[in-house]
């Protein structure tokens, strides 16, 4: 905790003011990265037409995935273990995929038979099954696919 409150130009007293401790800075930083996600679903649906919306906020679901992944073994030993936080997020993320994929069907740039968790299962998916050290990369050209694949016919 010192070594990060060093690195953002802290005391260690005002970081421990905000975070008692590691559990709490990790819990903090994942559930940051979740609301990043909500937000970017609200403003890339303002600003950009619909299947290129769910296409960037797939990009950035990917690189979401690769901070969990980082932070994953601290989440999981956390006081009420991980599925105390992942219940209260989860929620957030169907959410925000949901909305894009319905816009995209909509728009009918997507066909009104895929789930949009079957899109975040398949990113998903990129990392566990090819877990080489640039698995984000194929995960975001995976990205292309999905939407490719999803198209009407």
């Amino acid at each position: 905790m010192d070594d990060v409150a060093k690195q953002a130009g802290i005391g260690p007293g005002t970081l421990y003011l905000h975070f008692p401790n590691r559990d709490a800075l990790v819990e903090a930083v994942y559930r940051g990265e979740v609301e990043k996600l909500a937000t970017a679903q609200r403003e890339l649906s303002q600003s950009q037409p619909p299947v290129e919306a769910l296409r960037a906020w797939m990009k950035m679901f990917v690189d979401y995935i690769a901070t969990k992944q980082i932070i994953a073994p601290v989440l999981n030993n956390i006081v009420g273990g991980p599925s105390r936080i992942y219940d209260s997020t989860t929620e957030v993320l169907v959410t925000a995929i949901t909305a894009l994929v319905q816009r995209a069907v909509e728009s009918k740039d997507i066909r009104p038979d895929i789930d949009p968790m079957d899109l975040i299962r398949a990113l998903a998916g990129v990392r566990y099954i090819a877990p080489a050290p640039n698995w984000a990369e194929s995960a975001k050209l995976m990205v292309d696919v999905l939407i490719l694949g999803s198209r009407p016919a």
